[in-house]
């Protein structure tokens, strides 16, 4: 077999953990976007920043205090045992909460330029037409930013799919739980695994340039012969 059941184990995971990400950060991520596209108070800038935050913190960083906070002692984490969710560190959930944090410039940039790049004017005619501003969200800019929205959902996706400093600072390694892809192939080398390392690492590299080809192929303009 080429690959074997711990790494088809893992690879499940992370395809089952990179979908609820992107799913959630669809929902999250949309009107943070459209906010920063339309805003125009300085506040713009600060909270800007802190969604692009993960973009430059270490990932060992943003684990720690992710850890710090959802631990027994810390905010999150005293709520979601007073709710009777027990904790979410080295859980499959602690694991998506995590992910969220660390995607998020990932969905929020991409779909803030194509909103951005919609304009003032198709909005100002939907308002003519007495749309409600929801009904022109809905109708005109997410029609008009889909290829935000698909770029944005890639990125996320593949971004999540690479994972490795802040799964591991707060799932660990527990096989079928928190043991994604990229803990997998860590794992191999460690056991001077090197032959089963290399094939699930070649599998990622070609998802990683499927995902790239893809990036291209629907990006915006693209045509055949261009």
């Amino acid at each position: 077999m080429l690959l074997s059941d711990s790494d088809l184990q893992a690879i499940w995971l992370t395809v089952r953990l990179a979908s609820i990400v992107t799913f959630i950060l669809l929902l999250i991520g949309t009107p943070i976007a459209w906010w920063l596209a339309r805003a125009k108070t300085w506040l713009k800038g600060p909270i800007g920043a802190v969604v692009a935050l993960p973009l430059v913190l270490p990932p060992s960083v943003l684990g720690f205090y992710l850890l710090l906070a959802m631990g027994p002692h810390g905010p999150v984490g005293q709520l979601t045992q007073a709710l009777g969710l027990g904790r979410l560190p080295f859980t499959f959930w602690g694991l998506v909460v995590a992910s969220v944090f660390y995607s998020l410039p990932f969905m929020v940039q991409p779909l803030q330029t194509a909103f951005e790049g919609i304009g003032e004017r198709p909005l100002e005619v939907a308002a003519t037409l007495r749309a409600s501003p929801l009904d022109a969200f809905f109708t005109v800019a997410v029609p008009l930013a889909l290829p935000g929205f698909l770029t944005a959902s890639i990125l996320t996706f593949a971004h999540t799919v690479g994972e490795f400093g802040v799964v591991l600072m707060i799932g660990g390694n527990l096989p079928g739980v928190t043991r994604v892809a990229s803990v997998q192939i860590y794992d191999h080398v460690e056991a001077l695994e090197y032959a089963q390392a290399h094939r699930l690492s070649a599998v990622m590299l070609v998802f990683s340039f499927l995902v790239l080809l893809a990036l291209y192929a629907w990006r915006p303009g693209a045509k055949k012969g261009a």
